[in-house]
């Protein structure tokens, strides 16, 4: 199985996206028993635990395969047994656990990214029912909404890599080529568009900061900027062609605010149209 861990600051927010996702299913649900993990390179490990009463599931790691959790994982589907020791559907690696821990109705869901599972989340009870469809609704409800800010998260962090990437380069060499500008102005302006769906105050300084890097040519800082954050994302989105309809769409915003944001911009940088505004804000260094 490759190995599809993310970095470590990554990892740490993916099991904070399980956990809010678990107690989620909590409130919905009534469960008494959550757990669940994210993928490693050996299969789903279990780290997020709410209810338990012995230390058993914790560090336990669910390969593919293995167990409801692992025909799970094969087949990114949900499932769920009303007794899980005498199930026969399902293999039995984890009875030990699983009945230290007094579990009897066990429903999984995975939370997919990409087509494929980025974790796992569990409910049980310790009584042998049907857990029901309302419940396993809820449960995989809250595993798409996971995987929603999981695949954000990821391009968040995948367009940061190729800016960092780019800053690097830009620092050795005073003039990239072209192209390679053309591919830094449109990550440029994707990503500070991504950025405000961030609620990370962590993750959105970084995104601010990358971006500011890739403003200044050899290192040299930029004069002053009267440019407000909002007023510099809809410039990125012009600058990489963008009508105003794209710019809002993008931003969520209406095209009236966008037109607002352009006229603020081209007041502070005393300019007369749209393109004029740009190249004015790329030579004094506040776009790439």
């Amino acid at each position: 199985m490759p190995d599809t861990r993310p970095p470590v600051a990554t990892a740490q927010h993916e099991r904070e996206v399980v956990r809010a996702a678990l107690r989620r299913v909590g409130l919905a649900t009534g469960l008494p028993v959550l757990f669940g993990g994210t993928i490693g390179q050996r299969g789903v490990r279990l780290t997020e635990l709410l209810g338990t009463l012995t230390p058993h599931l914790h560090g336990l790691v669910i390969r593919p395969g293995a167990g409801l959790g692992g025909r799970v994982i094969v087949t990114t589907r949900p499932g769920s047994v009303e007794d899980y020791l005498a199930d026969p559907r399902i293999t039995h690696e984890y009875d030990g656990p699983v009945s230290a821990e007094g579990l009897r109705a066990i429903g999984a869901v995975p939370v997919v990214v990409d087509g494929s599972v980025a974790a796992l989340m569990y409910g049980g009870t310790r009584e042998p029912v049907p857990l029901g469809t309302r419940v396993l609704d809820a449960m995989a409800q809250a595993a798409a909404r996971a995987g929603i800010e999981l695949t954000v998260r990821r391009e968040v962090e995948r367009r940061m890599a190729e800016l960092e990437t780019a800053a690097v380069i830009r620092a050795a060499r005073e003039a990239p080529a072209a192209p390679e500008w053309e591919e830094i102005r449109q990550a440029h302006a994707e990503l500070r568009s991504i950025a405000r769906e961030i609620t990370d105050p962590a993750l959105r300084r970084r995104i601010d900061e990358v971006c500011a890097r890739l403003t200044r040519p050899g290192g040299r800082p930029a004069r002053p900027n009267p440019l407000s954050p909002r007023e510099l994302d809809v410039l990125a989105l012009v600058a990489v062609g963008c009508g105003n309809a794209e710019a809002a769409r993008r931003l969520g915003i209406g095209p009236e605010t966008v037109k607002s944001y352009l006229r603020n911009a081209m007041r502070k940088l005393g300019t007369h149209s749209r393109m004029e505004t740009v190249v004015a804000a790329r030579r004094a260094g506040f776009l790439p």
